[in-house]
């Protein structure tokens, strides 16, 4: 095995795209500044952070009590990890001055040995290292490791990334061969391992990613054994049961692994530590090990918006094709996880199927996790929702109707902060020869082998242009197709510079393969056309029995009570439906493609059991994008539709 393509940085692509520049924008100027003002404890009415806080109560600045949730810590490093993405789409120095303090105060509060945790070191430092399971300083760890990496490419800086070389080599220090043979209870460290490894060329950073990774499943009872030998837990009865091999991953060794099982976050956190080490290390079993984990996610437990984990019950994957829409978990967290997956299975193998996941994810089952204003956040993705119901009664109660402006266990806000700041990272990879297009998004690449613009009105229409300005004249440039556009059915059309190219010949798994003697100024051209499509589930999930969903693009639909008179579940689809893409050019939708979809009402008895048969009346049904729902006030929404013959 070869690894296929290298990660292209941040600092090497601008995004200028009609559709994500906007949300950068917002990200940068709303979201980033509400939630610095949130972990210092400066906004009413949301739920208290005290995270930073935390951090000059360890650094001997403040005086005071630890608060929060034991990974607090974290949340502090996924926003300066996403201010350093976001220093490299819009220098902000009085931004970047804020960083470097708040980077001072974590300096300040590493203790002399290395170790870097603000719970234990005001709280309990008496029990440091001894409850992997629930206590996440190696969670806490890899996230900083991130966050250092990040700010020290996006600034030249190095504070941090020194402050998480001592940590991890206080980490290398403990755990290991002829060490202690411990495990992360939530995986991440080893993704920071990993980065840490390639920015500093320390073999020892990898290493220890390689042995965290092993050592999970050897010894499954290890969350048990450590539970006895300490004699005290954290969470109380609302902790996870160390015997529940499954939840954390630890049933088997991670060679055998087959089913995605467990915690969604902390399963696809180790599948792309998986793949991410795969690749590094040209390693063919582990990578075959992330294909069977990977094919079992996207074809068994998967929902149509990218939404992963569906029941609430350990926030965790549920059994082949259980996939219930009114009660799904699908956490916005795991969503941002499969985008990170995704990548790293494409540095290995140009395979349009990871980049076409990667692409749902990012237009649906990632930015539904944030109101269109950028102040408000969802935790939980469902796909049906019923006011009086979702976020009240028994089964439902973590569906919320609205999003929460905060959260106690406040993961995901950061973490959206981060992936929609780095969009450019997830856009290229740049191998020994190709240059590798993963996605439609307008923006300015300057590569090792070509600068190349990229002009795009996806994804309202289908019009994508590349304009190339070769550094060498040889190379071959990959451009993805997205799966669901077929040749013919679509109208496929490439061109360059004018003359048509034979797309059959030139598409090799999902991407179109262009190898040429590059001149400035080449150009091609893509156009497609964009109708909508009805999706329909395999018989197997038994939500989606009977209905239909649709799509535009990369586009999933959704049906809001607001559009369709208070109620979307008296409506029906037809077969071969009918619907036009309208843009909305007013309103909180105002930019965004609606459906106006040729459908029927059904109207039936008041009674509750009726013999009388239910009649139908035809409706112009409105239908808006999944990413976009709840942001009209509390109300009924529904993606799959029942569909009527």
């Amino acid at each position: 095995m070869q690894k296929t393509a290298d990660e292209v940085t941040v600092k090497q692509v601008h995004i200028k795209d009609d559709f994500w520049s906007e949300i950068q924008n917002r990200i940068i100027n709303v979201v980033i500044p509400f939630q610095e003002h949130v972990l210092n404890d400066e906004v009413e009415g949301v739920a208290k952070s005290h995270a930073i806080e935390n951090f000059r109560i360890a650094a001997g600045l403040s005086t005071g009590e630890f608060y929060g949730m034991v990974f607090q810590d974290s949340d502090v490093a996924k926003w300066l990890e996403g201010v350093a993405y976001s220093l490299t789409v819009k220098p902000d120095a009085a931004l970047e001055k804020r960083a470097d303090d708040i980077i001072d105060i974590i300096e300040k509060a590493q203790q002399p040995d290395g170790y870097l945790n603000t719970y234990f070191t005001i709280k309990e430092p008496e029990h440091r290292w001894q409850n992997l399971q629930e206590c996440h300083e190696l969670y806490c760890a890899g996230h900083m490791m991130e966050a250092a990496v990040a700010y020290y490419q996006a600034t030249g800086k190095d504070k941090l990334l020194h402050v998480m070389e001592r940590m991890a080599d206080h980490i290398i220090s403990r755990f290991g061969e002829g060490k202690e043979r411990g495990i992360p209870g939530h995986q991440e460290v080893e993704i920071g391992l990993m980065k840490l490894y390639r920015v500093t060329g320390k073999e020892k950073y990898k290493d220890m990613a390689r042995f965290f990774l092993e050592e999970r499943g050897k010894n499954p009872n290890y969350f048990y054994e450590e539970k006895q030998k300490r004699g005290w837990i954290h969470f109380g009865q609302y902790g996870m049961d160390p015997l529940d091999t499954k939840y954390a991953q630890v049933y088997k060794p991670i060679y055998e692994q087959d089913k995605a099982v467990g915690h969604a976050v902390r399963a696809t956190y180790m599948y792309t530590a998986m793949a991410d080490l795969a690749g590094e290390d040209n390693d063919e079993k582990l990578y075959k090990a992330c294909k069977r984990l990977w094919n079992n996610i996207v074809n068994q437990r998967m929902y149509l918006t990218g939404g992963i984990g569906s029941t609430t019950d350990g926030e965790a994957f549920s059994e082949d094709y259980d996939l219930p829409n009114d009660m799904a978990y699908a956490e916005t967290c795991a969503s941002i996880a499969m985008v990170f997956f995704s990548k790293r299975m494409l540095n290995i193998e140009a395979d349009g199927t990871y980049a076409d996941i990667m692409e749902r994810e990012l237009y649906n089952g990632t930015i539904s996790g944030i109101q269109l204003d950028g102040k408000r956040y969802f935790y939980v993705n469902p796909l049906e929702v019923q006011p009086g119901i979702s976020g009240k009664v028994f089964g439902y109660r973590h569906v919320l109707p609205e999003r929460p402006g905060w959260y106690e266990c406040a993961c995901c806000p950061t973490n959206l902060v981060r992936l929609m700041t780095s969009l450019s990272a997830y856009a290229w990879s740049e191998g020994k020869d190709t240059i590798y297009s993963h996605l439609f998004m307008g923006q300015e690449a300057d590569l090792e082998k070509a600068k190349i613009q990229v002009e795009s009105r996806y994804p309202w229409e289908g019009k994508v242009v590349y304009h190339v300005s070769p550094k060498k004249s040889d190379f071959t440039l990959a451009i993805h197709i997205p799966g669901y556009i077929k040749i013919k059915e679509h109208h496929l059309q490439v061109t360059i510079n004018g003359e048509p190219v034979c797309i059959e010949a030139v598409i090799r798994k999902g991407y179109l393969y262009i190898n040429q003697t590059w001149r400035e100024g080449d150009t091609i051209e893509i156009t497609f056309d964009m109708p909508v499509r009805e999706v329909y589930a395999n018989n197997k999930v038994r939500d989606d029995e009977g209905c239909v969903a649709l799509m535009r693009g990369p586009i999933v639909y959704c049906f809001e009570g607001v559009d369709n008179d208070g109620d979307v579940q008296s409506l029906r689809i037809p077969e071969n439906v009918k619907a036009e893409a309208v843009l909305c050019k007013e309103g909180k939708l105002s930019g965004n493609m609606l459906l106006k979809v040729d459908g029927y009402r059904i109207h039936t008895s008041d009674a509750l059991y009726s013999e009388e048969r239910p009649t139908k009346e035809k409706e112009t049904l409105t239908a808006i994008p999944y990413y976009a729902w709840a942001n009209r006030g509390e109300n009924q929404m529904r993606v799959w539709m029942h569909e009527l013959s």
